[in-house]
């Protein structure tokens, strides 16, 4: 390579590994069944959504280390650098590992094909201190997908596989496997090359920022949950790659001076807990639009920067007012996130530009906001039109109100001619349902296979609907999965 790289290394289980002359496309999965031979992980859908791949990658976090479930059919080799990928082989050590024998115990699996993947997610589940109650089961293993219906014995093995349980092996090993994830570090930047194709991992956000000028075509990758489908269901052949995943400055998550600075880097697992503070209603749809597989991959910033207008993080920053930091080369600018979507599949980044953060407002007491996301599944399925509003009342009428959909325009857009027809007036049943009216001169969305036009529209005016009634009529019941959580939590 011109740019100097050492290899990719990790710990395949406790073998470390060095890898450099690879094709930069090469799956995680791919590379575990046809070089490693390892076929206990199987491809299933190929799109991270059934999670027949999962695997769990280990990562030092502070003093010690942190196990997270994640979709190996979309993660690309690269992002192995500096951590340790664990498989289902890697569990059993003479006798089965607890959540391997919670689900021999629970007649957790039937015709087996999902079984690894859903006995991965069991694995980083039993990381995790303290015993899980049915929420946390449920939010696990939404991302394992069994065809045969067997949820009930396998959410009986999550709650059943640390009881009595002695602290496995890998906690026994913890110490070691620190030591040599640090001595895989040596501060440099690691990459691959192969068939004509080449990854660059920069260490800093200068580096990323030379790389991108140098190579101003290159594709951009943070969690890999969007680029990963243009290799497996595209069949795109991508180079240069440029991954933002070992540049710790865009994995920060801060508050200060008012905004929330969430860094390009950082992931939906990792901001989930600062917004949720802030932002509750936007926490609960951050816990839908994915499963936790893509959650601990995904980062805010890669979907914000992949133009989707179905994407679920755009409408609700924007509703809130964010703005997005881009930088190029030395010079950093700063605009409103709203105006980063131009047309579709077309945002206002230069070549060699890219995200370096969003900037969301920190909470405001007197502003009430809401966020729906309409899909055919509850969980982990692409949204059909996703509605957000934040609004402000003084003496019963509209002071401000924002309204922001996506998948209902070739962008997220905001209801500019709705919003106007509610400010400065009465927050009202009458004044709201004129307001439904109006959206249908804000938006013309399109028929497709997620949801026809009409539809979309009808949906668009229900969600204002329902956002009255939530904000006017506190004791109705709008929210029925809200109401099943909180009853597993009291259980």
């Amino acid at each position: 390579m011109s740019e100097q790289t050492r290899p990719v290394r990790f710990l395949l289980g406790d073998e470390r590994r060095e890898l450099s002359a690879i094709d930069p496309n090469t799956t995680v999965l791919n590379y575990l069944r046809r070089v490693e031979r390892r076929v206990g992980t199987k491809e299933g859908c190929g799109e991270g959504d059934c999670g027949a791949c999962t695997v769990v990658l280990g990562e030092l976090d502070g003093g010690g280390l942190r196990y997270r479930a994640v979709n190996s059919c979309i993660q690309f080799l690269g992002a192995l650098d500096g951590k340790q990928l664990l498989t289902v082989e890697d569990l059993a050590d003479g006798a089965l590992h607890p959540c391997q024998q919670a689900m021999v115990d629970c007649h957790g699996s039937q015709c087996g094909f999902c079984t690894p993947g859903i006995v991965m997610s069991l694995f980083a589940l039993y990381q995790e201190p303290g015993t899980p109650d049915r929420n946390r089961i449920d939010d696990a293993l939404a991302g394992n997908l069994c065809r045969c219906t067997g949820y009930g014995p396998i959410a009986a093995a999550a709650k059943a596989m640390k009881a009595g349980a002695e602290p496995d092996l890998f906690a026994g090993r913890a110490s070691e496997t620190a030591a040599a994830l640090k001595a895989l570090d040596d501060g440099a930047m690691a990459g691959l090359e192969g068939e004509g194709r080449r990854y660059f991992a920069p260490r800093s956000v200068d580096a990323l920022a030379k790389l991108l000028l140098d190579h101003p075509g290159a594709t951009i990758l943070a969690g890999g949950t969007d680029v990963g489908l243009w290799v497996t269901k595209q069949l795109r052949r991508l180079g240069p790659i440029i991954a933002i995943g070992a540049v710790e400055e865009l994995k920060r998550i801060a508050v200060k001076d008012g905004w929330i600075d969430i860094g390009a880097g950082v992931t939906y697992t990792d901001a989930l807990a600062t917004i949720e503070a802030h932002y509750p209603d936007i926490a609960d749809m951050m816990r839908r639009l994915g499963s936790e597989q893509i959650r601990n991959a995904g980062t805010i910033g890669g979907n914000i920067a992949n133009g989707s207008p179905i994407g679920d993080s755009p409408p609700p920053l924007i509703a809130l007012g964010s703005r997005l930091v881009l930088r190029r080369g030395d010079r950093l600018r700063e605009l409103a996130l709203e105006d980063f979507f131009l047309d579709y599949g077309k945002q206002d980044r230069q070549p060699g530009e890219f995200v370096v953060a969003v900037k969301v407002p920190v909470s405001d007491p007197g502003c009430i906001v809401r966020c729906y996301k309409i899909a055919k599944r509850f969980d982990q399925d692409i949204t059909a039109a996703l509605g957000a509003f934040a609004l402000t009342l003084q003496g019963g009428e509209v002071a401000d109100i924002r309204i922001c959909f996506g998948g209902m325009a070739p962008v997220p857009k905001r209801a500019r001619q709705a919003e106007a027809a509610l400010k400065g007036k009465p927050w009202t049943r009458e004044t709201v349902e004129g307001a439904c009216w109006v959206l249908s001169e804000d938006y013309t969305p399109i028929s497709d296979m997620r949801a026809s036009a009409r539809y979309r529209l009808r949906v668009a005016q229900n969600l204002l609907r329902k956002f009255f009634i939530e904000t006017s009529e506190p004791a109705a019941r709008t929210r029925i999965m809200a109401e099943r959580r909180a009853a597993h939590a009291r259980a």
